[in-house]
């Protein structure tokens, strides 16, 4: 559940969402900025984080092409049908509802969501694109094609992002900044700065005290 207000600013995570929202279901595709959600007095956004490589199968279209986007969910799928209460009335069971015969209906394959997952281990882990692409017997040129059809963006961006998301979860847990960098994998506290404000226009500093 996401906070009513006036704003909401969603930075990149390196994941796709399935929200209701004023009324519809909505795809949130992967992020490779901060994005400003509008809500109204009072309005409250329901929504399920999917794993990796979960959005490709269920929506049937490569991440990439809902990268930075925010699509209807009758735009991309036929909508499923779906027994229990409504979203009115219960909105956070109707969308686990949705999403169940969602995945009933597409039946991902298991296999290729173990791939995803471990692919998207080896960008938290710092991997290199050429040591994630051997681990997997991938070619580098494989690896970028199948991360952005999973991911929405390739490999390297991917591992940004989760780098971005340690560093930052890191300082605001009280962790000194210089360590959170340091800790997280950049070079220094200066290399994690500009990359926070290359994500979201915004320092590590004033991120941690947004929150």
């Amino acid at each position: 559940m996401v906070p009513d207000g006036p704003e909401h600013r969603v930075d990149p995570d390196g994941v796709l969402d399935l929200m209701w929202f004023r009324e519809r279901l909505i795809v949130a595709g992967p992020d490779t900025r901060s994005m400003l959600a509008r809500t109204r007095a009072g309005e409250v956004t329901w929504g399920l984080r999917l794993a990796p490589g979960v959005g490709h199968a269920l929506f049937g279209v490569p991440a990439h092409e809902l990268t930075d986007r925010r699509v209807v969910l009758s735009d991309l799928v036929r909508l499923p049908a779906y027994g229990g209460p409504s979203f009115g009335e219960d909105p956070a069971g109707a969308l686990e509802r949705v999403f169940v015969a969602l995945w009933e209906r597409a039946e991902p394959e298991r296999r290729g969501l173990r791939r995803a997952a471990a692919l998207d281990s080896a960008a938290r882990e710092g991997l290199s694109v050429r040591e994630t692409a051997e681990l997997h017997g991938l070619s580098v040129r494989s690896l970028h094609r199948l991360s952005n059809r999973l991911f929405g963006y390739g490999p390297k961006t991917l591992q940004g992002i989760h780098r971005f998301q340690r560093g930052l979860h890191l300082a605001r847990a009280g962790v000194p900044l210089r360590d959170a960098a340091a800790t997280a994998g950049y070079a220094d506290q200066a290399h994690f700065t500009r990359e926070a404000k290359r994500l979201t226009g915004r320092t590590p500093g004033a991120l941690t005290r947004a929150t």
